[in-house]
């Protein structure tokens, strides 16, 4: 009787075993569709929206690995903030600054956790594939436009920018910038790289082949973003300046646009040459155009409260705003400004892209 009950928890357990390794194959998605990728913040989840219907088709348990928990890290993150596809359309790659940045940017670590993560996700399963453990916390983590590397800041005063391979995650550059770095992004052509050093006003250019810093830019104070426009102009969010600096390819500040708001993302529209700036505190988004030598503002779009990050589509008809304090996205028809509806996501969605 007793080798049978042995011979009885042995079944049990490899029946457990398979049904736990079933239950995470099953677990694995299979995206093809276009998509939209929001990534909430308190949730510690991606939801994926099917831009076929504009419905929210999936929600994704980051740190879910699928049958293969074997390159996890040992350690949880918390918050993920802002996310970048790569070239092959593959891979997510997600800034987690293991703090609430919907309250500020000011915020202070969760916990007193002084580090941040990188994660990447298999953009077609969403299996997480590698979470990196950082020094410091990071606001984003972005592809270089060569598919090669993965670029973050480190939130200090001895502030930096460090450079990882795409492939095998380790760390190839470390890049001395100004105080406290905050968002990485490139140039239209993908020559540069741009970070924004809220603690300076400042931001460094970098040249993305040699890794070395070309020119330290004067900007408004507290900047967050150098969005990258399509103009091959990069769009600088200065929160306390409550203006945006506009950075032209030859790396001089061409314009800024006083808006007495605090912005916190801004986006250019090429097909009507419109800037889009979206303001948390007044839960609206802020449309300028360029004329007798300005930006004017032409139009004011509710949304929710929150107003946070803008994704397009391909063709810059249909715009996806997320909206943080009311755990939304709110879809847009770019042409007539009209709501085409909100989408109910998880708690606190930050960063948002397209996959086409």
């Amino acid at each position: 009787m007793k080798k049978l009950s042995l011979a009885l928890l042995i079944i049990v357990f490899l029946t457990g075993c398979m049904k736990d390794h079933n239950a995470d194959m099953k677990a694995l998605l299979d995206i093809t569709h276009p998509a939209a990728y929001v990534v909430n913040g308190e949730s510690n989840t991606l939801s994926v929206i099917d831009l076929t219907d504009n419905t929210v088709k999936h929600d994704i348990i980051l740190g879910m690995s699928g049958a293969d928990h074997s390159n996890m890290s040992a350690s949880s993150f918390m918050y993920p903030h802002h996310l970048s596809l790569n070239k092959t359309k593959t891979k997510i790659a997600i800034g987690v600054p293991n703090m609430d940045l919907s309250v500020g940017h000011g915020a202070s670590p969760h916990g007193g956790k002084e580090k941040g993560n990188i994660v990447i996700v298999d953009a077609r399963t969403g299996e997480t594939l590698k979470v990196l453990d950082l020094p410091m916390p990071c606001h984003n983590a972005i592809f270089s436009p060569d598919n090669t590397e993965i670029w973050t800041s480190q939130m200090a005063m001895d502030g930096k920018v460090l450079v990882f391979d795409a492939n095998t995650y380790t760390l190839k550059n470390t890049i001395k910038v100004g105080m406290m770095p905050a968002e990485v992004t490139f140039s239209y052509d993908g020559k540069t790289a741009f970070v924004t050093n809220g603690d300076d006003n400042t931001v460094s250019a970098i040249n993305v082949s040699t890794k070395a810093v070309i020119k330290t830019i004067a900007v408004g104070a507290n900047p967050v973003g150098a969005w990258t426009g399509a103009d091959n102009r990069n769009y600088v969010d200065n929160e306390d300046g409550k203006t945006v600096s506009i950075i032209d390819q030859n790396l001089n500040v061409v314009s800024t646009i006083n808006l007495g708001f605090t912005p916190d993302y801004v986006a250019y529209i090429p097909t009507n040459q419109e800037v889009w700036v979206t303001s948390g505190t007044e839960n609206k988004i802020f449309v300028y155009h360029f004329h007798s030598g300005m930006y004017n503002k032409m139009f004011e779009i509710p949304t929710q409260a929150g107003t946070h990050a803008i994704a397009f589509s391909q063709d810059y008809k249909t715009a996806y705003i997320t909206n943080q304090k009311s755990a939304s996205v709110t879809v847009l028809n770019v042409e007539t400004k009209a709501k085409i509806k909100d989408l109910a996501v998880g708690q606190k969605p930050n960063g948002i892209i397209i996959r086409q």
